[in-house]
């Protein structure tokens, strides 16, 4: 069986379609077709079910996906383990929603421009979730926020950027008191099921203040663009760019040093692709200085 063929049956499996699999591997739809056609006359069973444009796994295509992965993994540590000379392989990296936007596009820059035959899967998420993934071996590693409890130590963690808290708040609140702000206004709350939330309710019970939440959000640009338009004022990380664009707020500091929220990579220390990460680690710390 060649592990092409059943790279692409697990892509087509994902992506829901023929034309998706084809779009993601740069193949043609016949292409994709064909190699299907030949895994299910090598195993004597559909592997497909089809209805439109759209695929389903058939019970034969379910088993074969869940193997498939796993058996696409080993032979992918397996080429790592055996390329010495070069960094050469596959790396599956989650990265949380600010670390995709703001980090990853630097660091994959200089990845590519050093290491060429390096390719990265990003796998988006949130920190609990990506903690839990690099654990069971789902990714290979994970940029996300430093976790509130103490990690395994199994696990490797290096701090990628370190973002202090800050309020944020329409502009024509500059020169205001950040305290009173919080104590005062209408108060959009970076969501309680974050960790970074965390930092930001740890802050709030030190200093004593009980802001008059309005809304709770979990992601820092939709909380932004309610700042921007007036709906309350809130307290955040300072979180890498891009941010909105058109935004007009008032960044106010913080009359106390606070923790910053940290955001860094999280690996397993007995890793297969140990030496992949390294280099992946290297590159991204360079990239990000």
């Amino acid at each position: 069986m060649d592990t092409e063929f059943l790279r692409t049956f697990v892509v087509v499996v994902e992506g829901g379609s023929i034309a998706e699999a084809a779009r993601r591997l740069s193949l043609t739809p016949a292409s994709v077709a064909l190699r299907i056609r030949t895994l299910e006359k090598e195993f004597g069973t559909r592997l497909l079910a089809r209805s439109g444009r759209t695929v389903m796994p058939t019970e034969a295509g379910r088993s074969l996906t869940e193997l498939g992965r796993t058996l696409l993994h080993d032979v992918a540590n397996l080429k790592s383990a055996l390329t010495t000379e070069t960094a050469a392989g596959e790396l599956r990296i989650g990265a949380v929603p600010t670390a995709i936007t703001g980090l990853m596009p630097r660091i994959l820059t200089t990845v590519q421009t050093s290491h060429p035959g390096l390719e990265i899967q990003i796998v988006p998420g949130q920190s609990a979730e990506l903690h839990s993934k690099v654990l069971n071996g789902e990714v290979d590693g994970a940029i996300l926020i430093e976790p509130y409890f103490p990690m395994p130590k199994s696990c490797g963690w290096a701090v990628l950027r370190e973002e202090p808290l800050q309020v944020i708040a329409p502009s024509w609140m500059l020169g205001r008191d950040a305290h009173s702000v919080l104590a005062t206004e209408p108060y959009i709350r970076y969501g309680h099921g974050v960790w970074g939330g965390r930092l930001v309710e740890n802050y709030l019970n030190r200093v004593g203040i009980r802001p008059r939440e309005r809304f709770v959000l979990s992601t820092l640009d939709a909380i932004a663009v309610m700042v921007d338009r007036g709906l309350g004022v809130s307290l955040v990380p300072d979180w890498s760019p891009p941010w909105p664009e058109g935004l007009s707020l008032a960044r106010l500091a913080l009359p106390l040093p606070t923790e910053p929220r940290r955001i860094g990579l999280l690996w397993l220390k007995g890793s297969a692709r140990s030496r992949l990460l390294r280099v992946f680690l290297e590159k991204a710390a360079a990239s990000l200085r």
